[in-house]
């Protein structure tokens, strides 16, 4: 049975592709082969990444990507405005479609998995993620179920007919870190599915996050056994695991929360615009940026930015001058 790690990414995360990958070696080890899942068609310098990488590999199985593409289009063509809404804000098609492409790891090169979004660093051995698996079909260590709106449509009545609220406030999760099985998702599932979207089901998803909303669906429709590490670990073993957290520690680039070690950090609502305009040598400041410099520059330490003035918070509000010049069309 071979055990490996995803991780979906393009040109546009590379650098943070390669702190995630540096974190992986050093914190979980080398014994996981690691596939990458093309976001889009940008993947030159994630290409070379792969080829300078013994364990990693690009997911190259465009059947796969393309039935999972599929899929995705059938499920948002049974919703009843989604594509109008989306083209009303400017967007052709699905909306975000290359998020969907993660779901390719249900039909990818391992038998078991854990899958990861290129904005997480992992601080600490997956072995208990996995062992899990030998329970359980999906397996997640994250709080998104204290926010269900964004996972499903709140303000559709039909919610709670399809889940009783006890489902909800225990099930969700967020897609940008879990672990699973190869096939439990087959075409039969599949068109399970569909069937029960196209019964109208398909108004309780969320459409500004589309693959978050449709996965969450997909485990709680067909009734994966699924386990929150979240919901099991005491209240002196449980970690957070996002950047919105304020009071974790460093130690030794490790991310402790109240003297445990975090399983893994996730990045979440930072764009990748300001991990790259970071590495390209702007001093701007972000939640646990040194530990993101640390992993990124890990092999090459030799071409870390080296910054002398006091670094600018990435949420500062714009100086006077810019907002002018921003007025006047001359800025962006």
């Amino acid at each position: 049975m071979t055990d490996g790690i995803y991780i979906l990414a393009n040109d546009v995360v590379y650098n943070q592709l390669v702190a995630l990958l540096n974190s992986i070696e050093v914190n979980a080890g080398r014994q996981y082969p690691i596939c990458v899942i093309p976001y889009d068609d940008r993947v030159e310098q994630v290409y070379k990444e792969v080829q300078a990488r013994e364990n990693v590999e690009l997911l190259e199985d465009t059947a796969c990507i393309e039935r999972w593409e599929d899929f995705a289009t059938k499920i948002w063509q049974t919703h009843p405005n989604a594509f109008n809404i989306w083209q009303q804000k400017g967007h052709s098609g699905v909306y975000r479609m290359g998020m969907h492409r993660r779901f390719g790891g249900f039909d990818g090169p391992f038998e078991r998995f854990i899958y990861l979004d290129a904005d997480t660093l992992v601080m600490s051995s997956l072995d208990k993620i996995f062992d899990k698996l030998d329970s359980y079909d999906f397996v997640v260590y994250d709080f998104q179920y204290k926010d269900v709106t964004h996972v499903y449509n709140v303000n559709s009545q039909k919610l709670l007919e399809i889940f009783p609220q006890e489902r909800i406030e225990k099930e969700i999760f967020c897609a940008g870190f879990y672990a699973s099985k190869k096939g439990i998702f087959d075409e039969e599932r599949r068109n399970y599915l569909l069937s029960k979207l196209r019964e109208g089901e398909s108004e309780i998803l969320y459409m500004n996050g589309p693959d978050q909303s449709i996965l969450n669906y997909m485990v709680m429709t067909c009734g994966i056994s699924s386990y929150n590490f979240a919901h099991h670990f005491t209240e002196n073993e449980v970690t957070g695991c996002c950047v919105t957290s304020p009071h974790f520690e460093s130690r030794d680039r490790i991310l402790y929360d109240r003297g445990n070690k975090l399983t893994y950090l996730h990045y979440i609502g930072l764009s990748s615009k300001l991990f790259n305009r970071l590495c390209a040598g702007e001093n701007i400041d972000f939640p646990y940026r040194e530990t993101f410099l640390h992993y990124r520059y890990l092999r090459s330490p030799e071409q870390r930015p080296k910054f002398t003035t006091k670094p600018k918070p990435y949420d500062a509000p714009p100086s006077f001058t810019n907002r002018v010049l921003r007025k006047l069309g001359l800025v962006r």
